[in-house]
């Protein structure tokens, strides 16, 4: 795991590679790396790394890794699980690798293989190859977009950078700090910047499941090397269900140093902390991590007594960590500082990693992407029927007109005066499901103007139903549903905020749930039996090992006291639509945007 970064020169008279800013680029990535630091820096381009050292825990594994006559190079920030077997493969043809890190096996394939290597590497990943003889560079992430890559090009000097984190770019010195309408719309409507946009007008992030390439001082344009519907295993080929889950949290175990798991009181986490505590020897059982918070306590969103009894009935190694409110007023500053672009959530993450780096502890797994890929969460019920519901209504005459007016009553859901405008389609009620504020709010936030030029370049219609995806209203709903939450919702909140949020403490936050094969696997079987008996059908046959109560415990979701903090007085957890509301706008002064 590590921050990357680097530059490229895309003319003649572009200005010189400045060292001091590829250095302060990656020095502001230290928390992401903060065992180790490399860098390279020729006339044409530089490549730079802080490592956090999880796989061959040696000086071998310094990045950048260089072919013996110095022409390819790589930098990676993640990890690909199937790097043995890859490797074998690799070992088998001739080649001889000089260290035991996956890095240096991705290299050996892109040798291979070109861009077509991609579709091969399991796991998550942002990296930059350059080949120092055609002047090449290719810039590629994972399908899922669990790791981020941001980019910005010059149009005046001719330069291109990257690095695994926005404010690392701005950290350089070269890029210029003015805001984003489109993004700072994406944020307000959506509590998250949705990609290829970022919160800075100069910085573009590559989306998921794709790569870029660089040759002759030209910067193609994104090509995507995952297509979001074609990854379903053939069904004699495909494991089943619980098997594949536990295919996935053993391969997400592969490392050099202890795993630990992220646990709270729901069933996801209570899965990986099963099957991980199965799949490691006994004599190194997981250390499990569980958050408890001062307002919380003896409510039905304290999750800490199921958890621990979770701990106690699996035999893990349990750390269980309180947060005051006194706490919380030193923590809340350094999480905004951390926070790359501005989200609602996240907060939850940086506690707990935290935690588990004051224990010691490198990585975690994390229950992260079971709602979406087993269809727990409550839209994939609510959001076709809002939609159909929207539809009817949209048939009664005059009802449209006044609409506005009678849905204004209901305070508490301002986002219902938008269904007849919006709600119509699943991609219009996913969007008034998961959104903040209606793009008809936007002028009263931000300013006529700016909310124009920002909803001419993210429509929320649009970004929900997202491009590589088949036409939403020609599937299964609660396919469709599936997809917006994974591609939408977990990517652009979720995977983004796990993604800063643990590496501000350097920890490496792993993700079994959000897994490409588990997908093709489950994809194979019509995501059954999740789909329809439920998540805990799926869960009680993966792990039965789990206390019985966990199953009957009602679903709340890991909830973080914000907004009870932050507005001393108020119930927890009432009000959840409107506490996002105003995070949002306080995120967003606090961070000064």
């Amino acid at each position: 795991m590590c921050g990357i970064n680097g530059i490229v020169r895309l003319a003649p008279d572009a200005p010189p590679i400045d060292r001091d800013e590829v250095i302060r680029t990656r020095n502001a990535m230290t928390s992401r790396g903060p065992d180790d630091a490399g860098a390279w820096i020729s006339t044409h381009a530089s490549l730079a790394s802080r490592r956090l050292a999880i796989q061959d825990l040696t000086v071998a594994g310094r990045q950048p890794f260089a072919t013996p006559e110095g022409r390819f190079l790589i930098v990676m920030n993640g990890e690909i699980y199937n790097f043995r077997e890859l490797r074998q493969e690799l070992e088998g043809e001739g080649v001889s690798f000089h260290s035991k890190t996956d890095t240096e096996v991705v290299l050996y394939l892109y040798l291979r293989d070109g861009a077509a290597m991609l579709s091969r590497l399991r796991g998550m990943f942002a990296l930059a190859i350059w080949d120092d003889d055609e002047r090449r560079l290719l810039l590629a992430r994972d399908p899922l977009g669990i790791k981020p890559l941001y980019y910005a090009i010059d149009p005046v000097t001719r330069m291109l950078r990257f690095a695994s984190q926005l404010k690392a770019l701005e950290a350089g010195g070269a890029i210029p700090g003015a805001v984003d309408p489109g993004g700072l719309a994406g944020f307000l409507l959506w509590g998250s910047v949705p990609e290829p946009l970022t919160i800075r007008r100069a910085v573009r992030a590559l989306p998921a499941g794709s790569f870029l390439r660089i040759e002759d001082g030209q910067v193609g344009a994104p090509v995507p090397y995952y297509h979001f519907n074609a990854d379903a295993a053939e069904p004699g080929e495909s494991l089943e269900p619980a098997a594949a889950v536990e295919d996935s949290v053993r391969a997400h175990l592969v490392s050099d140093v202890p795993a630990a798991v992220f646990l709270s009181a729901g069933l996801d986490s209570g899965l990986i902390a099963a099957l991980a505590r199965r799949n490691l020897p006994d004599s190194e059982p997981p250390a499990t991590f569980t958050l408890r918070f001062d307002v919380l306590e003896g409510t039905p969103l304290d999750e800490g007594p199921a958890a621990a009894e979770v701990a106690r009935t699996l035999g893990t190694r349990h750390i269980e960590r309180r947060v005051s409110r006194a706490d919380f007023a030193g923590l809340w500053p350094a999480a905004l500082a951390a926070m790359d672009q501005p989200s609602i959530d996240g907060f939850n993450t940086f506690l707990v990693s935290r935690a588990a780096h004051e224990a010691g502890l490198k990585v975690v797994l994390s229950g992260l992407g079971g709602d979406e890929i087993f269809g727990s969460y409550p839209s994939f019920r609510d959001v076709p029927r809002a939609a159909r519901m929207a539809r009817r209504a949209r048939r009664v005459p005059g009802l449209a007109a006044v609409w506005p007016a009678l849905a204004g009553l209901a305070r508490s859901r301002p986002k219902m005066r938008g269904l007849l405008r919006h709600g119509a389609t699943l991609p219009g009620a996913y969007f008034l499901r998961r959104g903040l504020f209606l793009p008809e709010e936007l002028a009263g936030l931000i300013g006529r103007e700016r909310a124009a030029e920002g909803l001419a370049a993210v429509d929320p219609i649009e970004a929900a139903g997202f491009d590589g995806m088949d036409p939403i209203e020609a599937i299964d709903p609660w396919i469709a549903v599936h997809q917006m939450e994974t591609a939408h919702y977990m990517r652009n909140q979720l995977l983004r905020d796990a993604d800063w949020a643990s590496m501000a403490h350097s920890v490496e936050l792993r993700v079994p749930l959000v897994d490409v094969r588990l997908r093709a696997h489950l994809a194979a079987h019509r995501f059954e039996p999740a789909r329809s008996a439920g998540k805990a059908a799926l869960v009680r046959r993966a792990a039965p090992e789990l206390p019985a109560a966990l199953f009957d415990r009602p679903k709340t979701g890991f909830y973080i006291p914000v907004m009870e903090w932050l507005e001393p007085g108020r119930t927890p957890g009432s009000d959840l639509g409107g506490q996002s509301r105003r995070l949002a706008l306080r995120v967003l002064a606090e961070m000064g945007i």
